[in-house]
């Protein structure tokens, strides 16, 4: 029994000497908290008021839980306006914000509320659905504003002290505090966003969304946008986009960009797991094996070929091509990245020049006049940017649909759709359509090519 006893205090002892623990020894280190922090930094986060305006089809089987789903295309289109409530950090002086796009999104109307009680109407300069960020410009201001500054996110290590600073539930302004729990999380947040994220158990509740992520010393390393929940609330799981990307948004609307222009890769691949480790003799799972390549493709360019592996983008890691596209994002457009590969076999670094995804040949845009079958489609030539911007399969050729119009989106056809034929007329290019469109019989007959589906819609006229 005393055994014990002493063989317990003995590590009691040992514990509490490698903790150096101790009780506070003055009314100072009684009240050491968060409070200068704060006080320093909650005046950059501000509250976001935005309403949009949609439309709204009004139905009677609107609350009926069999027919709603069956009559959705039934009754009249009415107005509608949807108000949605978030936050923003300014990251400027002169009144630059940045938020979340699901925030303030197709917004008609944006009012900004300040710490102080200053309201300023905002305008979104370039907004990006895919990385769920905005950044706006406030409207009238004369007043230096208080703002945040950039940290690197890629220095963030996991451990460290966070706050997340926002307006959860529109209660006010709100502060939480927890650690970073986990880095590179790519394709982990619920919703639009997609990508390369922070985690942090600080609490995210709805209306924190485009609030500050700060560390120990005011910085900003990230942008909170979404929580892992079941009930709605916050269940420590939360994360952040972190600052580097936020960092080349206000970089590219400060030149004015209205859409977020990312670097191309102009490839497909997929994650290493351990088979294919084994298979390309890898040491260990990691990395992203090639499986396809665009001709005009930067990193072919570069001398990279289906079945080799990119395992770096400037000396840091990528295991999944959201990894690899959140690199290239940070470096920017124009930039000279440093890859590191497997290329036949042998451990290469591999400089590659980083470009947008490249308009050649033109679209050469239409829109059909009001005389052909489909009136108002809006049809662009394949090339480079449109397989990035809609997401196509690197070998699509042809035509696509930029928007389907009026009568278009009633007879099913969606913007990224591939018109390959109409009737018996291959379509090729866009100078085909008004021929093709012009007197299709009594039967119209649609080629269509959707993801990796293909299929023919047909319609009586």
């Amino acid at each position: 029994m005393f055994r014990a006893f002493c063989a317990s205090l003995a590590i009691s002892l040992a514990t509490m000497a490698a903790a150096d623990t101790k009780v506070p020894t003055s009314q100072v280190e009684i009240q050491l908290g968060f409070a200068p922090l704060v006080k320093e930094a909650a005046p950059a986060v501000v509250n976001i008021y935005a309403k949009r305006v949609v439309e709204v089809r009004e139905s009677p089987f609107g609350n009926d839980p069999l027919f709603q789903h069956l009559f959705r295309e039934f009754g009249n289109t009415r107005p509608k306006v949807q108000n949605s409530l978030g936050s923003g950090v300014i990251l400027s002086e002169g009144g630059i914000v940045v938020s979340n796009y699901h925030v303030v999104g197709m917004a008609t109307d944006i009012r900004v509320v300040l710490n102080d009680r200053r309201e300023y109407s905002a305008e979104v300069l370039l907004g990006d659905e895919d990385s769920d960020l905005a950044i706006l410009q406030l409207h009238g201001v004369e007043d230096t504003l208080p703002h945040l500054a950039f940290r690197d996110s890629d220095s963030v290590e996991v451990g460290e002290l966070v706050l997340a600073i926002g307006n959860p539930f529109g209660v006010g302004q709100t502060v939480s505090s927890g650690i970073v729990s986990g880095l590179a999380r790519s394709g982990a947040a619920a919703g639009s966003a997609r990508g390369y994220f922070l985690q942090t158990d600080a609490p995210i509740n709805p209306g924190n969304s485009g609030g500050a992520l700060i560390d120990v010393n005011g910085d900003l390393i990230g942008i909170n946008t979404r929580i892992l929940t079941r009930s709605g609330g916050s269940n420590g799981i939360g994360f952040a986009i972190p600052s580097a990307l936020v960092e080349q948004f206000v970089k590219q609307a400060e030149a004015g960009n209205l859409r977020f222009q990312r670097p191309w890769a102009g490839m497909n691949g997929q994650p290493v797991d351990a088979d294919l480790a084994e298979g390309l003799g890898l040491d260990r799972p990691g990395g992203i094996v090639i499986s396809d390549l665009h001709e005009v493709s930067p990193f072919k360019v570069a001398g990279f070929q289906p079945g080799d592996v990119i395992l770096e983008v400037d000396g840091l890691p990528v295991n999944n091509p959201a990894e690899m596209i959140f690199r290239m994002s940070v470096a920017g457009l124009g930039a000279k990245t440093s890859i590191t590969g497997m290329l036949d076999g042998a451990l290469t670094q591999v400089p590659v020049q980083l470009m947008a995804a490249p308009e050649n040949p033109p679209r050469e845009t239409i829109t059909t006049s009001d005389n052909l079958a489909i009136p108002g489609l809006t049809l662009s030539n394949i090339n480079p940017g449109v397989l990035a911007q809609f997401g196509l399969p690197l070998g699509t050729a042809g035509v696509v649909v930029e928007s389907p119009g009026e009568l278009g989106e009633r007879l099913g056809l969606r913007a990224g759709d591939v018109l390959h034929g109409v009737n018996k007329d291959v379509i090729e290019t866009t100078a085909d359509i008004d021929e093709a469109l012009r007197n299709p019989g009594r039967r119209l007959a649609l080629d269509v090519q959707r993801g990796n589906q293909r299929v023919v819609m047909r319609f009586k006229l």
